[in-house]
């Protein structure tokens, strides 16, 4: 079972998640931009962004809480560049200082105990940090590149707009997302293209909608993306 709300903290998604209580699940996480800091059965844990889909096989019964983190926003929270953590799942304690960790461990574990709020306890945390980190990226270099390459504008109008290089760009982009601008864009459309295909529309129209060359571009992106075809994913 899994459900989301959206949360107090910026650009970010609350999120929670349990297992079926019989047999092993195997889910498809699948690269959407983002970064989220897990309570992961009593193990606070940061996901980077992901590349390709990313298996995860859950024992019977798990419980999940995260709190999701909109593209450039995760490395204002965790304090470290994007690239770091690409494709990766690491304890939250290799990312914070091992107080910080210790102490939102101690917290969201008396949470759960208490049947509380763990989701709270994520977003009071990402709160102080985003108020207090360091200004590791460009927020408003963050905010025009996602609106580009969402919209589709080229990479190089993208860069002149902000008044830099392509190079640069590149680099910027690294450290806010985990890649570069072009891999941005090609996992922010495919999840556009799922969400309209999970609406209802048909794939010759999502492929059209969603900015693809035809129905084949986007079955090619979506496998490369995901390891499956966009029926799959639908089904």
């Amino acid at each position: 079972m899994y459900r989301e709300r959206v949360s107090g903290v910026p650009d970010a998604v609350l999120w929670w998640s349990t297992s079926p209580a019989a047999g092993s699940a195997e889910r498809r996480v699948l690269p959407d931009g983002c970064m989220d800091v897990i309570w992961a059965d009593g193990t606070l844990l940061v996901a980077g962004p992901d590349t390709t889909a990313h298996l995860v096989l859950d024992r019977p019964g798990a419980r999940y809480v995260g709190l999701r983190f909109g593209p450039g926003v995760g490395p204002l929270v965790f304090g470290v560049p994007a690239y770091e953590l690409r494709d990766r799942r690491v304890p939250l304690a290799d990312v914070w200082p091992g107080a910080q960790a210790r102490l939102l461990a101690e917290r969201a574990g008396e949470a759960a105990e208490l049947g509380g709020p763990v989701g709270v306890v994520l977003e009071e945390a990402a709160a102080r940090r985003l108020r207090d980190a360091p200004r590791l990226v460009d927020a408003d270099l963050v905010r025009a590149v996602v609106d580009g390459v969402r919209a589709g504008v080229p990479v190089g109008r993208i860069a002149a707009g902000a008044g830099v290089g392509e190079r640069r760009l590149h680099r910027r982009c690294l450290e806010a997302f985990g890649y570069g601008p072009r891999t941005l864009g090609r996992i922010l459309r495919m999840n556009r293209a799922l969400a309209l295909a999970r609406g209802g529309m048909p794939f010759a129209e999502v492929a059209a909608v969603a900015g693809y060359a035809d129905q084949a571009h986007l079955s090619r992106e979506v496998r490369s993306l995901t390891g499956v075809t966009l029926g799959t994913l639908i089904r």
